[in-house]
C-alpha cells in the first residue's frame, strides 16, 4: 500500500533532520537515518508504548538502537515525540557538552535506552531486556493486573549481525523463546567497505530461523503498510522475531544512495541540496520540520500520559490487593534493598580454610531469601562459581520466574544480557565466569561502567593458584585491566570475612559495576576480623609498632601469605606493617589523611604481593618498594609447586624484605 501523505512528509521529517545534524557537525553517519527512516517511523508511531513527559515508566516498551553509529535517526525520534531535547540539542550533534553524542549514551540524553555503537552490544543488551521483562510480569502479574506487560523493540545492522556477540545473545534469545522481543533488520547490503558481500554471504533470514527466531521478510524499505503487518504478525508469535527489511543506504541521495560513502561522511552541501530536491523538500531551510508531521509526531505525548495514566491506576488497585508484592517492586525499582537483608550472614572463624568463591556462594544464597530480585547465573560455569541460587529454581521458557540463569557457554552475551536486565529496572543481577575469561566481556564490562549499571561479576579461579589447569587458565594481566576501566569496584577479597564484606558493599552500590575476583583454592581465615576496613578499600591488618620501618601490602589469597612473612618478620623484632588492599578505587577515593594513616609516606619501604601483573602497583610501592608479581605467564602444576617457583611464599616475602631493608 502506498504511504499516505503525511507518512511521506513524516519519514522525511526525519531524514533531514538527520541530514542536517550531521552536515553541520561536519561529522556523522546521515545514511542509516535515510534508509531507516520508514521502518522507525511506524515502530514510533504505530506500536511504541511510552511516554515522552516520563522516560522512566517501568512499563514502556523498550527501543534499542542497536547500529548506534546511526544515532541522529534516534534524536530525531526523540524531539519530534516530544522528549526533552529541544531542536537546539539536535543543531549542537557530535558537539562537547551537548546532550546528542556521535553515538547514543544512556543517563545523558532522555529516552535513550541503553549505550549503544559497539556493534552487537545494543543487540544483546535487548536480549536482557527481554529477559527482565519476563522474569518480572512471572513474578508480579496476577489475574486482572497485567503490571509488567512490554515489548523490547531494536533497528539492527549487518555491522551487528557480524558481530560474534549478535550469534551468542540470539542463539540465548532464542533457546528462551523471548517472545516480546522484536528487531528489524536493516539490510542495506552495505558496509564500510563496500558491499557487504565482500565478507557476509550467509543466508541471515535461515541463520535466525536455526537459532529458532520467528523470520520475516519486506522487501521494499518504504513499505510502510507491510512493515506495519510483519510487526503485527511479530506479536502473534511465542519467539522472538527478527524482521529483515531490504532498504537502501542514503535513501534519495542522487549520487550516494547505496554506496559506502553514505555511511560515515557528511552528505556534502552540493548533494544535500539535491537530496531534498528529491524529497521535495525547503533545500534553504535547515532543519526545517513541518506543522503538520509535528503534531502528528507530538501525538505520542497526549497517548503516552493516557497509558501511563491507566497503568497507574491499575498498579493503585494492585497495591491494595497485594501490597507486600507492590512494595517489593517499587522497592527493587528503587534500588532500596530489603531491611532484613543481610540478617543471615554466615560466620566465618579464625582459622577456617574456606574457598572466597565457596563463601561468594555462601552470601548468595543466605540473601537470596529476603532478595527476591536478586538473579543471575553463570557461563556454564556454576558449580565452580557457586553461584545457584538454592531453590531458585531455573530461568527458563517454562519457568520464566527462575532465578538461576544459564548463559550456556557465552561470556561476551552474558555481560551484556546483565546489562540489558540491569536496565530495565527492578533487578540486580550478577553473573560469573573465570576471571581469565572475563576478557570475553570486557566490552561488556567497559559499558557497565560508562552507563553506571550496578551489575555484580563473580570472576572466580582468580590466580595461578587455580592449579594444574595451567596458563591458558591462569589470569595474568586480567586483574590490571579490569583496574584500568573507569567508575569500577574491582575487589579481591583476602578470605571468607572480606568477601563477606564485599557481598554487603556490592549490593550497596548503585551506580557503578562490582567485579569480584575470587580463589578456587581455600585460603585461610585472618586471625584479625578487620575486613569492615574493606569498605575504605584498604586497612592495616597487622603491626607490631605503631611506627612501621617496613609495610607489606596485599591482595587476596596473598594477604594470607604475606601475614605469615610479617609474623617471622616481626620475630625477628623488625618493625612491620601489613595492609589488605582489596580495592583500588574505593581507597584510592578516600581522603588523603586517611590514605597516608594506612600508608604513610616517611614509610618508603614497602613490598606489594600479588600473584598478578605488577602493573599498576608503583602508586602503592613508590620508586624504593618492591612487587612480588607475575611477570610471564604461569604453569601447570600443584599449587604449593607453584607459589613455591614464582615466589609467592612467606620465606621469599621474607628475603626481599630483607634486601629492602639493606638498601
Amino acid at each position: 500500500m502506498t504511504p499516505t501523505e503525511l507518512d511521506v512528509l513524516s519519514i522525511n521529517t526525519i531524514r533531514t533532520l538527520s541530514i542536517d545534524a550531521v552536515e553541520k557537525a561536519k561529522s556523522g553517519h546521515p545514511g542509516l537515518p535515510m534508509g531507516t527512516a520508514p521502518m522507525a517511523y511506524v515502530v514510533w508511531t504505530k506500536f511504541l508504548k511510552h511516554n515522552p513527559i516520563n522516560p522512566h515508566w517501568v512499563n514502556r516498551d523498550r527501543f534499542v538502537l542497536s547500529a548506534g553509529h546511526g544515532s541522529m535517526l534516534l534524536y530525531s525520534l526523540l524531539h519530534l515525540t516530544g522528549y526533552d531535547l529541544p531542536l537546539e540539542e539536535l543543531k549542537k550533534f557530535r558537539q562537547l557538552g551537548s546532550k546528542t553524542p556521535g553515538h547514543p549514551e544512556y543517563g545523558l540524553t532522555p529516552g535513550v535506552e541503553t549505550t549503544t555503537g559497539p556493534l552487537g552490544q545494543g543487540f544483546a543488551t535487548g536480549v536482557g531486556m527481554a529477559m527482565a521483562e519476563r522474569y518480572l510480569a512471572a513474578r508480579y502479574n496476577r489475574p486482572d493486573f497485567t503490571i509488567i506487560d512490554h515489548y523490547t523493540y531494536g533497528i539492527v545492522s549487518d555491522g551487528d549481525l557480524m558481530e560474534g556477540i549478535s550469534s551468542e545473545s540470539a542463539s540465548l534469545a532464542g533457546h528462551l523463546q523471548l517472545s516480546k522481543l522484536i528487531y528489524l533488520y536493516d539490510d542495506n547490503h552495505i558496509s564500510i567497505e563496500g558491499q557487504t558481500d565482500i565478507a557476509f554471504s550467509e543466508n541471515v533470514v535461515d541463520r535466525f530461523k536455526a537459532y529458532g527466531w520467528h523470520t520475516d521478510r519486506v522487501d521494499d524499505g518504504n513499505d510502510v503498510t507491510a512493515i506495519e503487518q510483519a510487526i503485527t504478525r511479530a506479536q502473534t508469535q511465542d519467539r522472538p522475531t527478527l524482521i529483515a527489511v531490504r532498504t537502501h543506504i542514503g535513501y534519495g541521495s542522487p549520487n550516494k544512495q547505496d554506496k559506502a560513502s553514505a555511511h560515515g561522511s557528511p552528505l556534502g552541501e552540493d548533494e544535500v541540496k539535491l537530496t531534498k530536491e528529491a524529497y521535495g523538500w525547503p533545500v534553504d531551510r535547515p532543519f526545517y520540520i513541518p506543522d503538520e508531521a509535528l503534531n502528528h509526531f507530538r501525538e505520542a505525548m497526549p497517548k503516552g500520559q493516557q497509558a501511563e495514566t491507566s497503568w497507574n491506576e491499575l498498579f493503585s488497585a494492585y497495591q491494595e490487593r497485594y501490597p507486600e508484592l507492590a512494595r517489593e517492586l517499587t522497592q527493587s525499582l528503587d534500588h532500596v534493598l530489603p531491611a532484613n537483608i543481610f540478617a543471615d550472614l554466615p560466620v566465618f572463624n579464625a582459622g577456617d580454610m574456606v574457598e572466597t568463591r565457596a563463601a561468594s556462594g555462601k552470601v548468595i544464597n543466605a540473601v537470596a531469601p529476603h532478595f527476591p530480585n536478586l538473579i543471575g547465573g553463570s557461563a556454564d560455569l556454576a558449580p565452580s562459581n557457586n553461584t545457584n541460587i538454592k531453590d531458585g529454581g531455573d530461568f527458563s521458557r517454562e519457568n520464566p520466574g527462575g532465578r538461576n540463569l544459564h548463559f550456556g557457554v557465552r561470556e561476551h552475551a552474558m555481560g551484556a544480557a546483565l546489562n540489558g536486565m540491569s536496565l530495565h529496572g527492578g533487578l540486580r543481577v550478577y553473573g560469573g565466569t573465570f576471571l581469565i575469561f572475563s576478557d570475553y566481556m570486557k566490552p561488556a564490562i567497559r559499558l557497565s561502567s560508562l552507563m553506571h549499571q550496578p551489575v555484580i561479576y563473580i570472576l572466580t579461579h582468580d590466580s595461578i593458584g587455580l592449579g594444574e589447569d595451567g596458563p591458558t587458565h591462569q589470569p595474568i594481566e586480567q586483574l590490571a585491566a579490569l583496574r584500568a576501566i573507569p567508575n569500577i569496584l574491582v575487589i579481591r577479597p583476602a578470605d571468607a570475612n572480606e568477601t563477606k564484606e564485599a557481598w554487603q558493599i556490592a549490593l550497596n552500590t548503585t551506580n557503578k559495576p562490582i567485579a569480584l575476583a575470587l580463589t578456587r583454592q581455600k585460603v585461610r581465615t585472618l586471625p584479625q576480623d578487620k575486613a569492615v576496613g574493606l569498605r575504605q578499600g584498604g586497612y592495616v591488618l597487622a603491626e607490631n609498632s605503631p611506627h612501621p620501618e617496613l609495610i607489606l601490602i596485599a591482595t587476596g589469597s596473598e594477604v594470607g601469605v604475606t601475614y605469615d612473612a610479617y609474623e617471622i618478620l616481626a620475630q625477628e623484632d623488625i618493625s612491620v606493617r601489613v595492609v589488605s588492599l582489596p580495592c583500588w578505587e574505593l581507597f584510592s577515593a578516600q581522603s588523603k589523611e586517611y590514605q597516608d594513616t594506612v600508608l604513610p609516606p616517611r614509610v618508603t619501604k614497602r613490598i606489594a604481593v600479588e600473584a598478578a601483573s605488577s602493573f599498576g602497583w608503583e602508586r602503592f610501592v613508590g620508586p624504593s618498594g618492591k612487587v612480588i608479581a607475575m611477570t610471564t605467564f604461569g604453569a601447570s602444576g600443584k599449587i604449593d609447586d607453584l607459589m613455591e617457583h614464582f615466589g609467592f611464599t612467606a620465606q621469599h616475602i621474607v628475603e626481599e624484605a630483607h634486601k629492602l631493608l639493606k638498601s
